[in-house]
C-alpha cells in the first residue's frame, strides 16, 4: 500500500487542510430500511446490520473505531419518533440502535438513518 503525505488538498479553487478532512468526517454512515427484512440502501464503513427486536438493529462496522468516545447521531422519516442508545450498546466495532414512536415503544421504521464522527482504529 501506497502514502500520500499531504498538507492540503485542493480542487483548483478552495483549498482545505487534510487534518480537517479526517478528523472532521463521518467515519459510518448509514441509510437502512428498517421494516420487515432490513436492508441497507447506502452505508460508509458498514460491514453489515442485523435485526436484533422490533425496532432495534445492530451496526457493524468494516473497520473499528479507535475507542467508544466517538460522537453518532440517528434519525428516522417517521414523524415523532427518535433513535437512541442504551447503556452498553455502544463498542467501537458496533453500534446498537432503536427506534421509538411517540408513545415511547419501539417501533420499525422504513427509514433509519445514522452516522459516526472518530477516529479510526
Amino acid at each position: 500500500m501506497s502514502t500520500l503525505n499531504v498538507s492540503n488538498i485542493t480542487d483548483g479553487t478552495d483549498t482545505v487542510e487534510t487534518g480537517y478532512v479526517l478528523n472532521g468526517s463521518a467515519k459510518v454512515l448509514l441509510n437502512a430500511d428498517g421494516t420487515g427484512t432490513i436492508a441497507t440502501r447506502d452505508t460508509l464503513n458498514v460491514s453489515s446490520i442485523v435485526d436484533t427486536a422490533t425496532g432495534s438493529m445492530t451496526i457493524n462496522f468494516s473497520s473499528n473505531l479507535a475507542n467508544t468516545d466517538y460522537i453518532s447521531s440517528g434519525i428516522t422519516n417517521s414523524w415523532h419518533s427518535y433513535v437512541s442508545s442504551t447503556a452498553g450498546n455502544k463498542t467501537a466495532s458496533s453500534h446498537r440502535l432503536q427506534a421509538g414512536g411517540s408513545a415511547h415503544t419501539l417501533i420499525d421504521v422504513a427509514e433509519m438513518n445514522y452516522q459516526a464522527f472518530g477516529d479510526l482504529a
